[in-house]
């Protein structure tokens, strides 16, 4: 009982934390990638009309389109008398992100904001800004943006080989390393300029009304675009993350469940060992007129009690272990710039379910041979009398 009580416990907060991540991961890309992108199919970029602009926002539900250019560019900063550069990825967006109130939360120092006294802005990540040296407080110094360009073979001239434009910083987000240390956000206008786009976007960002439901939305923009256009709700932009989750969640759990297979046996044993022991009980019961069938019911009984309790005992020990760790905080994460100081839990109701019902299904299995065998003692009495 107590084996079968532990495994489960464990199971019930391994679950628990594959699924608080799988939250964390949906909660942090949420603030990042929208509810959902269009993108054109094979190509980097596709023109951008106004016509198709007022299409989509005849859709019903749509409330706001965000337009996109994200590219990489070269980042240049100079501090004092030296200068720190590194390559980033630029993600050009229309004024109206702001309305979408993603970021908002994420903001370390300054604010986000795309322009100030028309002179554009940036507002880059924190690993950006560490590995360059930006000073949000000092804007006297502006940030060199360099694009290379696709020139063909024979130019000369080194400046013809790429666009440079300038920009000020304006504020500094901290979400997640790789968006932190990769990514700044420029306005569309600036990226428009700086690669020579004339109306091309790389991607589209649309925000559903509230509480309109995305899948809903998400049909309707696939039939308004069309084959050539991917429609993406956030988790199939992350898609190979998730399903890699998803994967590790199941081989922990065949991985656990094998603790419980293992208690399994051990129920198995003692019930082939009771059996054996009670051969001449099984006998008086058969010889006052019990049934074959109530004499293997009562060793899957044993089985179904023992199994029984240890499964409840584990599900109670993982649900306030859970309930623990979400409130006060167990374990912590025993990192200094983690994005949360304890690791996230979520417990699922269908985890509970699975967990039992496997129980259910191995006691059944390991009681069946110990009761045939107490069915086969009690046919020998009754073929003896």
């Amino acid at each position: 009982m107590t084996g079968v009580a532990f495994a489960t416990a464990a199971l019930v907060i391994v679950l628990s934390v594959f699924n608080g991540i799988g939250d964390l991961l949906r909660s942090l890309y949420s603030a990042f990638d929208p509810p959902i992108k269009v993108k054109h199919e094979k190509s980097k970029s596709f023109q951008f009309s106004d016509s198709l602009r007022k299409k989509i926002y005849d859709l019903e539900g749509v409330e706001i389109v965000t337009e996109v250019i994200e590219d990489y560019v070269y980042l240049r900063n100079r501090v004092e008398d030296s200068e720190a550069d590194m390559v980033v990825t630029m993600k050009g967006v229309s004024d109206n992100f702001i309305e979408q109130h993603r970021m908002d939360d994420y903001i370390s120092v300054g604010e986000f904001r795309l322009y100030q006294d028309d002179v554009p802005c940036a507002v880059v990540g924190s690993g950006v800004r560490n590995m360059l040296s930006i000073r949000i407080e000092n804007n006297l110094v502006p940030l060199q943006v360099y694009y290379v360009k696709d020139v063909g073979s024979g130019v000369m001239n080194p400046a013809s080989m790429y666009a440079q434009q300038s920009l000020m910083p304006a504020g500094v987000f901290t979400i997640e390393k790789n968006f932190d240390e990769n990514y700044i956000f420029v306005p569309l206008a600036f990226s428009e300029r700086l690669l020579n786009y004339e109306g091309r976007r790389t991607s589209l960002e649309i925000m559903p009304e509230n509480g309109y439901p995305i899948e809903k939305l998400q049909s309707s923009l696939k039939d308004l675009m069309g084959k050539e256009f991917q429609v993406l709700s956030n988790d199939e932009q992350h898609r190979d993350l998730y399903r890699l989750l998803n994967l590790e969640k199941v081989f922990t759990f065949l991985a656990l469940a094998l603790l419980i297979v293992v208690a399994s046996i051990n129920i198995y044993f003692s019930l082939m060992m009771l059996v054996i022991d009670k051969r001449k009980d099984i006998g008086i019961f058969s010889a006052m007129g019990a049934s074959g069938n109530l004499i293997s019911r009562i060793f899957i009984s044993e089985a179904a009690i023992i199994a029984g309790y240890g499964t409840c005992f584990g599900l109670a020990a993982g649900i306030l272990f859970c309930f623990l760790q979400q409130t006060v905080g167990l374990v912590g994460m025993g990192m200094e710039n983690a994005i949360v100081s304890d690791y996230p839990v979520k417990l699922e109701f269908s985890d509970l379910l699975l967990i039992s019902g496997f129980n259910a299904l191995i006691t059944i299995l390991i009681s069946l041979h110990p009761a045939r065998l107490g069915l086969r003692y009690a046919t020998a009495v009754s073929g003896q009398s």
